[in-house]
Parts: structure tokens; sequence; C-alpha cells
């Protein structure tokens, strides 16, 4: 089934909240849903318009996979909580790390966070709430990319042939699956999502995991997550669509206190896009790449050398796996 696209141009954020409130309660009915808070702009916005249509019989979560950015959990639970939302934090590391353990194709490593977060984590979740619906952020270029076979996003099912009922045991419904990402910022705006959450940068499903080549473990998930709090506050002061810290898997010869050191790559990717379908490399000044360079090598001992990615997409990706 063709999803009908709604341009941003053409977009009444207004009436959209309206239209998607009032099909989220007569999907539901008198039960109840669920649905996962990352704290990006999709899930984000999702969120606000289950409340408003559900309201306690939205059962929020937050799960906690080792794999997000530094301090995620507390910053997102607190803002949400100002908003009038309760969200819970499921404590799942140990399951992600131990899905993730060995694998370094980028599609295997995509779909072991897909079983843990649906079948394993979400799927014990939604049976002790009795939820039989879950509301989730898919967005029509998710859909475009997993379709099109360029990479398989964690959200999408249904337009692959799977069923998420016999999957995994509850429904999915897709509130913005008609949107892309600058139509679901205007959603956002509408909802009275503070700027910090309908304006952030995209953030994979995958999470870190997207970031790091190889095989994930701890000890990197760590590495990228300090380089990601070094490089995302001075990148997105050019207003770029997206920026990141990429951990390679190779290590590179370089020398620190005077001796040799067999360390570690990073590579900066910095955006500009409006949907995500296309984007080209941001121009950062080569002073500031410089000093980001200076700041990561200083900080973060295993790392010898800082790169920075200049080719568009397509044919490049946005995020590297």
């Amino acid at each position: 089934m063709k999803i009908k696209e709604i341009k941003t141009a053409k977009l009444n954020a207004q009436s959209f909240i309206a239209e998607q409130v009032a099909s989220i309660r007569a999907a539901v009915g008198r039960g109840t849903a669920i649905n996962a808070l990352s704290g990006g702009v999709d899930s984000s916005v999702v969120t606000l318009l289950g409340h408003r249509a559900l309201g306690r019989r939205l059962r929020t979560l937050f799960i906690q996979n080792g794999i997000m950015r530094e301090g995620e959990a507390e910053a997102i639970v607190a803002l949400f909580k100002k908003l009038g939302v309760r969200v819970e934090v499921v404590d799942a590391r140990r399951e992600f790390f131990a899905a993730l353990r060995g694998i370094t194709d980028p599609e295997e490593k995509r779909e072991a966070v897909t079983q843990t977060f649906y079948k394993k984590v979400f799927g014990r979740e939604v049976r002790r709430s009795g939820a039989q619906f879950l509301l989730q952020g898919t967005i029509l270029t998710d859909v475009d990319e997993t379709v099109a076979g360029i990479k398989r996003q964690h959200n999408v099912f249904e337009q692959l042939g799977i069923d998420p009922k016999a999957a995994f045991g509850y429904h999915i419904l897709e509130p913005v699956v008609q949107l892309r990402k600058d139509g679901v910022r205007k959603v956002g705006k509408a909802l009275g999502l503070p700027a910090t959450i309908w304006n952030r940068p995209p953030f994979p499903g995958p999470a870190l995991a997207a970031r790091v080549i190889g095989a994930v473990t701890p000890k990197k998930i760590e590495l990228v997550r300090k380089a990601t709090a070094l490089v995302e506050p001075v990148l997105l002061r050019t207003g770029a669509f997206q920026c990141m810290a990429i951990l390679h898997e190779d290590r590179v010869t370089g020398m620190k206190n005077g001796r040799r050191l067999f360390g570690r790559q990073i590579e900066l990717r910095c955006w500009d896009s409006i949907d995500a379908r296309k984007a080209t490399p941001t121009a950062v000044p080569f002073a500031t790449l410089r000093k980001l360079a200076d700041r990561i090598t200083a900080e973060l001992p295993e790392v010898v050398s800082v790169t920075y990615h200049i080719a568009s997409k397509p044919p490049s990706t946005m995020e590297a796996v």
C-alpha cells in the first residue's frame, strides 16, 4: 500500500494534529497503548499526539539501551515531566549489548537492535501492560530508504510484509508516517514542544551503535559518546541539519607524549539537508575543524586521528553504519 505524502508546504499543522488525535482514539478505543520515547523529534511528536488522544491510557517508556547520548534519559524524563507526561525508564543495557556482541555487519547490527527492542524488551513491557497498540514515530523517509534497500530502518515492518501483530504481539500505529522530517518539526512546534526538541538533529534508531564501525562494545560506545558530546554543540552552531562523530574500526599510527601510539580514528560528519533524502556536507570553517580535532585528541587519549567526511548523499548515506 502506497503512503500518500503530505508535503510540508501544504501541511496545516493544527488540522493534522486534530486528525491524528481522533485517529488514535478511534483505533485504540477503550483500550490502552504504549510508546517508546527516545527524545528525538519523531518520537516526541508521537508522544504528545498520543497523550492528547489517550491521556493516562498511553504508557510512555524510555528504553535505556546503553547506546544513547550522554545524560539522555535524565534530560528527557525531566523535560517531559514539565509537559505533563510521565516517562518510565526501563534499563535494558545488558540485553542490547548482549544482542550486539560480535556483530560487525551493518544490517545485522540494525536487525539485532530491532529484534531486541521490539520482541524482547518492548514485547515484555507490552505483555505486562496489556496494551494492544504501539505508537511509533516512523516517517516517510524511513519507509523509502528501507523499501529501496538503502538501509533497513528499525521501525519499518508492514511495508516489508511483516505483520507486527504476528511477529511481536501488538498492532503498530504510525501517526506521522505521511510526513518527512521538516513536516514533523512543523507539527512539533505546533504541539508546543520546545525548540530544543522539535528542531533537534536526527538521531538513528540504533543510536550510537550506528556510529561505531565494526563490533559494538561498551568501551567503544563510551568513546563515541564522549566524542559526540564534544562535537554536537560546536557543529550544530553552523545551522546544519545533522552532525555526528563516527568511531572507525581500524587503528592508525599516531604519537602522544613523544611515543608511538596505535590509536583510534574519529570521523566527523556534518550535513545540510531539508528532509534527509539528499544532503551535502556542511562547509564548516577549517579553523573550527582544527579546534575540534585538537580538543578530541586532547580529551580522548585513545584518539590520534580526526577526519571530516566530504562526500554528498547520494552516493554516501548520512550515517556510516
